[in-house]
């Protein structure tokens, strides 16, 4: 520490006391000058239809019980217009409609009391309660309820806007309208933000062409079932200047009631691996330091951490013991803001920044000392980076060999200009059959390239593209090996979808793309123009990652790469281990609390403990040190792991990315049909990145199908256009080569394929018939005879793609076929995926047919999944209806018309395959214990999938591609169970509960209870999701109202799953399990 340069501390501490002050004082401004619009005794100064409005009890009331409405109308204030303005109002809603709050509203000519224009929607489906709706324009729905929004010019085929979603600012928490509640309209300029009881339901920023800056107030009554609307405490103040400012600011700042103290979690709520201790060392006040989301440390061993929000601060690692002394944080002087990463390298600062108020400033930034006073002063900006919302520009970590940073990118950051790529920049979406966005517009119109890794020199000029495909990564590090790593995010939103993809460390390896495409065009990892994930780890939300190296830790845990999941609140250590060229492994639950929203952690060499973070979204935020206090030898370890010669293998063909060289086809050519996936991929790479002059003969010609495929999709990537991406700059579409490609596909003998040839086979054409277009009707023929001949398949990946590309080229047979496999799939996840294939399918039906497709999706009403779930199904089954012709419409008109029959998820789900069964007993260990001696041979594949289904496992349990996200991953269950402790587990579910999905046991002050897990936090607000079955059953606490929390001795798993099951069957699913569904497992051998 630097005590020449260290300030007395109570003359520290007065400035941020001050500035506390400031702040406190000008949000309290912000609140007053108010004037009441309404005087609690009649209507003066309001005008409507006089028999639907009346004073009753100090509020206005009004209803149309006993009235028809031919249009809404509406309670009009007929004072001067207000423009800039912050509104407020008390409402009540009774009856099965809706209401809402019109602002900046204009009269209609031919309609009494009618507006039209922006309104805040008071309805009871959860997703329309305080959303921002635009009556009578066309536009509709502008932003659903926790959408933040850049709103143009831009609108669909039916004239409706489509936002740019640009944040999240969830669902919670619940609200009842029988209740009286608050709302309240912050609009200034182009900007509006709707609250209901404090909290932000949305935040837009509209700037569609003629919407009206100023207008009229109203309050709505909407036609349809009668209704009663009661008002109250109805008061606005006007705008101008600083204070619409300071109203803007105030929107965001301590929503909810302060009851308990603020302070971080403390940790008796934290639980860790045995041996380490935990301590928390500092809680952030949050006006004056805002909410810590990075940290690094500075040449001189000094922390560095940064508001998400704010700027930076500068502190030394406390002693031993010791707590941090508030006086020892600095605010550096820097003027820079929203740092959402830090890297100390060639002696300054690069923080990447990702500004959320105005997303122009965002981008790579350089601070350093401009006079030697040990102050950083001067602020660089090496490149500007447009981003918006969470999904920007991240984190900056430093290269293996000290010459160059990576940049971490969001999929919400524009490419910047890039001086090289090794990712091939012909893009492509490469869907073969339409996509579908995702239903809440969540990044609708996002494009590739998203979520991307830069390699930058140190002054900033020279961006490289490294890798992409990425969806959120927040962070990443190099392993001892020079080798990257991220953690990257899920899409909460598509939970029990086939799209899903759950948090997953990536190995970022040169030129790959991992597949992230909006709403249902995520690749699967199996596509043989993507690489897998090293590790899949589950829902959450993932922030910071570092390796353990410099830890005094045990063995296992220097070499450990942590991951940080933000909204569980969890750190996991996951334990790579060298697999061919890349790596494989697995995790286990390192540090948890409740809550806990973890954001960073670095490993400080000096003491070796690991310090994290939390906060973020302006919840409490805190400091804490992990000390392993345990018995284990902590003496250095080498880190370095085995398989270093495949690595260099593919290494010396990544040397070819994006750089043409005349020795690059030949040297990579061989390694095409390489069975390390990582090593095709970059031969491939290598190859797509020169000139297809030099190499389309070949690859025509290429005698090995297991070259040929790779060779042939290389040819397509690099020489076809994909249609999301052609312009006008780009020649026509190159018909000739499109059908040389598709006959050399066609001469490929199928039934000699492995499966991995034959999945990329089947995705080869996908990419060519999307690049290339419509192939002619013979030659269309050709491949559909091709392929029907191997559909339906013995994968459900195969059979996926296989669907697809059939129902592309309007196979006649593929609907009885994909009908049949949709009757007898015993997820909704592949369920799903037949269904959405067939919605493009026109040729083939039959009026059965029609019905049993009519009839799944009666059925799957009931199914469940994230937030989109339920939009995804509507929209599959619009698309769906748009194919039937006038005389199936009619043959059909009763099945049409048909409700879904309400049901359980679970019984949904399981109802097919559990039809005609019984009671058969109350299993107990003592029963099954005795077969599961038996080595488990020959047993029943099909059985046990089915058996899978029927216990109703995928409902809650990933396994291979499919299944929920609420249970522990059941995949690599053969290397983590016997027999009997698989079924020791559901037998008696609360026997060991996995630590990574233990439910919590909450207690608030006044004695109610919750159960359930933490899947979100928003300032002080603590979701939880209640309910396994539904990820959309959620609870919002306040966790300043919260008198205990703690792990719950029960598990939300049921017991009884397996007594409809009969020996056999148990026998036959854990044989399924613990083979990892691989149909040539020595366990199913022939009887």
């Amino acid at each position: 520490m630097n005590y020449r340069n260290r300030k007395p501390r109570y003359q520290s501490k007065l400035p941020s006391i001050w500035l506390a002050l400031t702040l406190i004082c000008s949000i309290s401004q912000a609140q007053s000058g108010f004037e009441s619009l309404f005087n609690g005794k009649d209507l003066s100064g309001w005008e409507g239809q006089d028999e639907l409005w009346k004073i009753e009890n100090g509020a206005i009331v009004g209803s149309t019980h006993g009235v028809t409405l031919d249009a809404n109308t509406f309670l009009i204030w007929k004072g001067e217009d207000a423009g800039d303005f912050h509104l407020k109002m008390t409402l009540r809603l009774s009856g099965e409609n809706n209401s809402g709050i019109m602002y900046r509203a204009q009269p209609i000519d031919d309609a009494p009391y009618g507006l039209s224009g922006n309104q805040l929607d008071i309805h009871p489906r959860p997703e329309y309660l305080g959303m921002y709706y635009s009556e009578k324009t066309g536009r509709g729905i502008v932003a659903t309820r926790g959408q933040k929004a850049i709103v143009t010019d831009a609108v669909d085929e039916k004239a409706k806007s489509i936002p740019e979603i640009t944040g999240d600012l969830g669902m919670t928490p619940e609200i009842s309208l029988k209740g009286w509640n608050e709302y309240e309209v912050i609009a200034v300029g182009d900007r509006v933000i709707h609250k209901v009881n404090g909290i932000v339901t949305v935040d837009v920023t509209d700037r569609f062409p003629g919407v009206p800056r100023e207008g009229k107030i109203g309050i709505q009554l909407h036609r349809g079932p009668p209704m009663i609307a009661r008002v109250r405490d109805v008061q606005l103040k006007r705008l101008k200047g600083n204070a619409a400012k300071k109203a803007l600011e105030a929107a965001y700042f301590e929503q909810g009631d302060s009851v308990n103290e603020n302070r971080a979690t403390p940790t008796d709520r934290i639980t860790v691996v045995e041996g380490f201790e935990v301590e928390l060392l500092y809680s952030v006040p949050q006006a004056t330091q805002g909410s810590w989301v990075n940290l690094c440390m500075d040449d001189k061993g000094r922390f560095i951490a940064s508001d998400q929000f704010g700027g930076l601060f500068r502190f030394p690692a406390p002693e031993p013991g010791q707590a941090l002394d508030p006086g020892d944080i600095e605010k550096v002087p820097a003027d820079i803001i929203a740092g959402n990463g830090l890297l100390w390298a060639f002696d300054a600062l690069y923080v990447g920044v990702n500004n959320y108020e105005d997303g122009s400033k965002s981008g790579l930034y350089r601070v350093t000392d401009s006079n030697g006073d040990d102050q950083l002063d001067k602020v660089e900006l090496l490149r500007q980076i447009s981003a918006r919302g969470d999904h920007g520009v991240h984190a900056v970590r430093l290269s293996p060999d000290g010459e160059s940073i990576f940049l971490i990118t969001g999929n919400n950051t524009e490419p910047t200009e890039w001086s090289s790529s090794r990712v091939n920049t012909n893009w492509g979406e490469d869907h073969l059959l339409p996509r579908m966005p995702d239903g809440r517009g969540h990044n609708r119109d996002r494009l590739a390239p998203a979520g991307i890794i830069y390699k930058v020199s140190p002054d900033g000029k020279e961006f490289e593209i490294y890798s992409h495909g990425y969806r959120n990564i927040f962070d990443a590090d190099f392993n001892a090996d020079g080798e990257l790593f991220t953690y990257d995010a899920d899409m909460e939103y598509d939970f029990n979808t086939p799209w899903y993809r759950p948090t997953r460390v990536n190995h970022v390896v040169s030129g790959s793309d991992y597949g992230w495409r909006n709403g249902t065009g995520k690749w699967p990892e199996w596509y043989i123009d993507s690489v897998p994930a090293a590790v899949n780890i589950g829902p959450g939300s993932p922030t910071g990652v570092a390796f353990g190296y410099g830890a005094k830790f045990p063995a296992k845990y220097q070499k450990a790469f942590f991951i940080l999941d933000w909204s569980w609140g969890k750190i996991y250590a996951t334990h790579l281990e060298p697999d061919g060229s890349s790596y494989g492994g697995n995790f286990e639950l390192f540090l948890s609390g409740a809550p806990l929203p973890v954001t960073d952690a670095v490993i400080n060499p000096q003491d070796g403990a690991m310090y994290f973070t939390i906060g973020g979204r302006r919840v409490q935020s805190g400091l804490y040190r992990v000390t392993y206090t345990g018995d284990e030898d902590t003496s250095p370890v080498n880190a370095k792991t085995s398989g270093q010669r495949a690595r260099n293998l593919r290494k010396s063909l990544e040397q070819y990315h994006g750089v043409v060289d005349d020795n690059a086809v030949k040297k990579a050519w061989r390694y095409l049909d390489h069975e390390d996936p990582f090593i095709r991929s970059a031969a491939r790479i290598a190859i797509e990145s020169q000139p297809p002059r030099t190499w389309v003969n070949r690859a025509l010609k290429e005698r090995s199908a297991s070259r040929q495929i790779p060779a042939l999709l290389a040819l397509a990537r690099v020489e076809g256009i994909d249609p999301f991406h052609r312009n006008d700059s780009h020649p026509p579409v190159n018909k000739t080569l499109g059908e040389d490609i598709l006959n050399a596909l066609l001469n490929i003998d199928f039934d000699k394929l492995s499966e991995t040839d034959r999945r990329g086979l089947a995705r080869t054409y996908q990419v060519v018939f999307n690049r290339f277009g419509q192939p002619r009707p013979a030659l269309a023929m050709k491949v559909t005879v091709q392929l029907d001949a191997h559909f339906p398949a013995s994968t459900m990946e195969l059979n996926q793609v296989l669907c697809e590309t059939l129902v592309y080229l309007q196979s006649p047979t593929v609907a009885k076929k994909s009908i049949a496999l949709l009757k007898r799939a015993p997820t909704q996840e592949e369920q799903l995926e037949y269904a959405r294939s067939l919605r493009m399918l026109t040729t083939g039906w039959t009026n059965e047919l029609r019905t049993d497709y009519i009839e799944w999706f009666l059925n799957a009403a009931n199914y469940r999944g994230g937030r989109s779930f339920e939009i995804f199904v509507e929209n599959i089954r619009k698309d769906a209806l748009n194919t039937f012709t006038e005389k199936e419409q009619k043959d059909l008109a009763e099945v049409l018309a048909r409700k879904p029959e309400k049901k359980s998820p679970i019984e949904a789900l399981t109802a097919a395959a559990m039809k005609g069964r019984s009671f058969v007993k109350n299993w107990t260990m003592e029963d099954i214990a005795p077969y599961l001696d038996e080595s488990l041979e020959g047993r029943d594949f099909d059985n046990g999938r089915a058996m899978f289904a029927a216990a109703a496992c995928y409902a809650c349990h990933r396994f291979g591609n499919a299944g929920g996200s609420n249970g522990p991953d059941l995949t690599g269950s053969g290397g983590r169970y016997s027999a009997a402790d698989f079924i020791d587990q559901i037998i008696n579910p609360s026997k060991s509960i996995n630590e990574q999905f233990a439910p919590l046991e909450v207690t608030m002050l006044d004695g109610t209870k919750h159960y359930g897990n933490v899947v979100n936090l928003n300032k002080d607000a603590v979701v939880l999701n209640t309910d396994l079955y539904d990820p959309n059953q959620r609870v919002s606490i306040d966790r300043k109202k919260v008198a205990k929390m703690g792990t719950s001795t029960v598990s939300p798993m049921p017991p009884g799953l397996l007594n409809l099951l009969t020996k056999d069957d148990i026998l036959d699913l854990t044989a399924y399990v613990l083979s990892a569904g691989n149909r040539e497992d020595r366990r199913f051998a022939s009887r």
